[in-house]
């Protein structure tokens, strides 16, 4: 056992309550405006009822958002950077982006920011935001993306010229926690133009405006206030005491309070002349009457006006401590907390991944980790309060809006969330996503991610866990029992913990979801599931999500096998669950039975006995169901390759320690011939003399792979595309009633506007998908073995076992990030100031989702969230070269190794 590094003494000291280090984090939204929660209009016209204009003067009532900014774990008090480079029209306190009306592919951040480091108790953080130094064209980003069609590219920050002869500012703000409760903070600006030029620097602590919706009655207060020789201001909270942010400068405070200005906003007079915008007038308008001369308030900026020449680099230095009167302040601390929380930082990551990894793959992972551990968020949201209103009495539309039957929800947590500033809220089946990387550097913040969406609080009565904040009651992909799996095993292996009571506990909270499922979305009972657009967004030919404008319903091909996959997730954590309580072998064996079911139901649905399976196409598609007829709809999706999912080993051993499950699975061996028929082999020994449990056999498999694997189909060179390439020239089209409903391949950005038309499942590349066919190979060749080869890629004579498959995919997936033969990385594409800058080329954006074609990143372009499982598999590659011990490594071709 090696010794462990301070992070990980860290990690343990929260775990046992020894220390509260995640008491401070990277907590604060990149964007609160334009969300769900601050929406109180009548149709839920969120971004239009809360706009970025209106967001410097308005208080926000559920968060908080800020640049770089900190904040405790209730987002009590609050910390960020304000900017202004003389001449921007408002102070750059937030970030900006298109809302979903304004952009032509939906909501867009057009800022260009970067998580650059961080440690699972937030000891260490780094982030870099690049600041224009001219105005910041706010008006040009909105008229030229309204001009342009959904047939067109994006039209980006860098696409304005503002950053042309490198007219900008580099802000790199870094945190080192000295102890849980006293932070040192950095700010280094440098000057990457080519004359000197002034910034104003507005460093921002701020109390969450909680006394004017809760009416309560202590108010809390930021103050100046002097300790000798230090410049201090004190912050009293009634609940989180007092802390004292120390400044080295004798400089300008600028207090006003965290309060609305109302007077602005909706023509009525303000309580007090200090309002949120307060700070915003002084600086760009010269209000000296927006700021409070009495130097109290509930929000405070201190104001730093360094003349930078160019090339040269500014240090600004802070500390918010929980310890009056610091006798060295920024001295010796500063000299020699930096470095060392540096270096432990990365002793951790070493640690974890102590192979032979190439600096590039290091760089990407390390920044991959750092952007889930950013993406960490303060998330407040009472759904009863939100739906009965605050101060007033909200439109009577409300009560038949969105999230209407989920006034039980109440959460005020901190949530691992898709993207801070696109997707400012969790969503279900990304959060399962997010798990998997999470687990590896710090599980008990997986493990709580994967427990608090099943607690009472979330998860509906009925047992439907929420989907996410637009709309609770759609339907994500049921992958919860797939992720607490992984999440009990990634512990299991690299710390050497069996956390059989989180096991436990969620299996129980999902016994009731995996109810919900059979009652709500299996519409005749026959075991074939309509679940929805299960997260594919616009995959299909129509809005799966909506009523039909046939009529009639979908059997779908994906909701199936998701159901298929869950009832294995399910089984396996039976199973071991079994090994120490006897009654879960009852359990294990309705998941196996029920799994027969739902297998059989893929190729026989009912009376008619319809097959999801076309034998002529040796594919599987959705059926539409009408009232006289069923249609099968022939699209080469992702929809087809999900069957590949519903797939599970069960090894002889754990048959023979569990007699009365292996009783009543040899029972459907020799008494149901007609369930076994399409269950691909429970009754065949494969390698290890292990049984497979699994929707697809084995010659289904080879003609899925077939198409899967074919480049001029599915395969791009940077994985597997949602939609088949064939579809470019052969497009689906269906017609109803004289209006025609077709499926392109569209390998970028989404032509159409369903969801917003800010994703497109019909060609580019989405990571949680590969990632899961990537463990399906694996698990397929577990069982099979080295005997059964296909070719890889279809065509080329080159074959290969799935094993190497699966190695060959999780490359190309890898490939997007990585430079490639001709120093370029993939995500950037033809954007020549990321592939050649030096200032900008190892900065890794990890995006929604990839150019089918060229591995471009596109849509929301900080979603760390799923995309960081590119840290899981470089991780992999690693190990797996170690343990193979070839030298190479540039040119290997990485393996998952589950």
């Amino acid at each position: 056992m090696t010794t462990p590094t301070q992070e990980e003494i860290r990690l343990e000291a929260a775990r046992n309550n020894q220390a509260k280090w995640r008491n401070w984090g990277p907590y604060l939204s990149d964007r609160q405006w334009g969300t769900v929660r601050e929406d109180y209009s009548p149709h839920g016209t969120a971004w239009d009822y809360f706009t970025h204009d209106q967001a410097r003067s308005r208080a926000y009532r559920w968060g908080e958002d800020g640049i770089a900014g900190i904040s405790d774990e209730q987002q009590q008090l609050c910390f960020a950077i304000a900017l202004w480079n003389g001449e921007d029209p408002i102070l750059k306190e937030r970030f900006f982006g298109l809302t979903g009306s304004e952009g032509n592919h939906g909501e867009d951040v057009k800022e260009y920011y970067f998580y650059l480091d961080n440690t699972p108790t937030h000891s260490y953080m780094k982030m870099l935001y690049k600041y224009p130094q001219k105005a910041f064209p706010y008006a040009q980003l909105v008229a030229e993306n309204q001009h342009r069609s959904r047939k067109e590219p994006e039209f980006e920050l860098l696409d304005t010229g503002v950053f042309n002869e490198n007219r900008y500012f580099d802000v790199f703000v870094e945190y080192a926690k000295n102890s849980a409760e006293d932070i040192l903070i950095q700010i280094q600006i440098v000057n990457r133009g080519p004359e000197a030029k002034t910034l104003h620097l507005l460093p921002t602590l701020w109390f969450r405006n909680t006394w004017f919706w809760n009416g309560e009655e202590v108010k809390p207060t930021l103050q100046a206030t002097k300790f000798g020789h230090h410049n201090t201001i004190e912050a009293s909270h009634p609940s989180l005491g007092k802390k004292w942010m120390y400044f080295e400068e004798e400089t300008d405070l600028l207090f006003t309070e965290n309060e609305t200005n109302n007077e602005k906003l909706f023509g009525f007079s303000n309580a007090s002349p200090y309002v949120k915008d307060g700070i915003n007038d002084y600086i760009i308008h010269n209000k000296q009457e927006a700021i409070n001369p009495n130097k109290r308030g509930t929000k405070v900026a201190i104001h730093y006006t360094p003349s930078i020449n160019a090339g040269e680099t500014k240090t600004i230095r802070l500390r918010l401590s929980d310890i009056p009167n610091l006798a060295e302040t920024f001295g010796k601390d500063f000299e020699t907390i930096f470095p060392i929380r540096k270096q432990e930082a990365d002793e951790f990551y070493q640690n974890l991944t102590p192979f032979s990894l190439s600096k590039d793959m290091r760089n990407v992972q390390r920044q991959a980790f750092a952007g889930m551990l950013w993406t960490k968020q303060f998330y407040y949201y009472d759904v009863e309060k939100w739906l009965k209103g605050d101060s007033a009495t909200p439109p009577k539309e409300r009560k038949y809006g969105r999230n209407r039957e989920w006034f039980h929800l109440n959460n005020q947590d901190i949530l691992s969330m898709p993207d801070k500033w696109e997707y400012p809220w969790f969503a279900a089946w990304d959060l399962a996503f997010h798990c998997i990387p999470l687990a590896m550097i710090d599980p008990d913040f997986a493990k709580n991610q994967l427990d608090i969406l099943t607690r009472e609080w979330y998860m509906h009565p009925n047992g439907q866990i929420p989907a996410y904040e637009w709309e609770f009651s759609d339907v994500n992909p049921p992958v919860h029992a797939w992720a607490t799996w992984r999440v009990y095993k990634i512990e299991q292996k690299i710390y050497g913990r069996s956390d059989r009571q989180f096991l436990e506990r969620v299996f129980q909270k999902l016994l009731l979801n995996f109810t919900w499922w059979v009652n709500r979305k299996d519409a005749e009972g026959n075991n074939v599931f309509q679940g929805g657009f299960l997260g594919l967004d616009n995959i299909g030919v129509f809005d799966r999500s909506a009523t039909l404008p046939t009529g009639g319903h979908i059997n779908q091909s994906d909701g199936t096998s998701w159901m298929g996959m869950y009832c294995l997730n399910m089984l396996v954590i039976a199973l071991e669950l079994a090994k120490t309580n006897p009654v879960y072998e009852d359990i294990a064996t309705k998941f196996f039975e029920h799994f027969l079911y739902i297998a059989d139901a893929m190729t026989h649905i009912g009376e008619e006995k319809t097959s999801l399976w076309n034998e002529e196409d040796g594919f599987f598609y959705d059926i539409l169901h009408l009232p006289e007829r069923e249609i099968t709809l022939k699209v080469r999706s992702m929809v087809g390759l999900i069957p590949l999912f519903a797939i599970e080993t069960i090894e002889p051993e754990t048959l023979k320690a569990l007699p009365a499950f292996k009783q009543r699975l040899e029972w459907f061996i020799e008494n149901r011939p007609d369930l076994r028929r399409n269950v691909a082999c429970m009754e065949t020994q494969g390698i290890g003399a292990r049984r497979l449990l699994a929707i697809v056999s084995r010659d289904k498999l080879r003609n899925i792979l077939q198409k899967m694997l074919d480049e001029s189909e599915f395969f791009s060179p940077y994985g597997i595309r949602a939609v088949s390439k064939f579809h470019a020239e052969h497009p689906y089209i269906f017609d109803v009633n004289g209006s025609q409903f077709r499926v392109d391949y569209e390998p970028a950005e989404s032509s159409i506007g369903l969801f917003g038309g800010n994703s497109n499942w019909r060609g580019p590349i989405w990571f949680p998908v590969n990632f899961l066919l990537v463990e399906s190979l694996q698990k397929f060749h577990y069982y099979l073995g080295d005997d059964f080869k296909v070719e890889c890629p279809t065509g080329s004579g080159q074959m290969m076992t799935l094993w190497e498959v699966a190695a060959e995919l999780s490359q190309r997936l890898m490939q997007i990030f990585l430079r490639n033969s001709s120093d370029q990385r993939p995500v950037y594409g033809g954007t020549e100031k990321f592939q050649t800058d030096p200032h900008w080329r190892d900065l890794i954006l990890f995006y929604e989702y990839f150019h089918g074609d060229n591995g471009a990143g596109i849509g929301a372009s900080h979603q760390t969230g799923w995309t960081g499982l590119v840290a899981k598999l470089i991780q992999q590659f690693g190990e797996y070269e170690a343990q193979h011990q070839k030298p190479e490594i540039e040119k290997e071709k990485p393996v998952l190794v589950v």
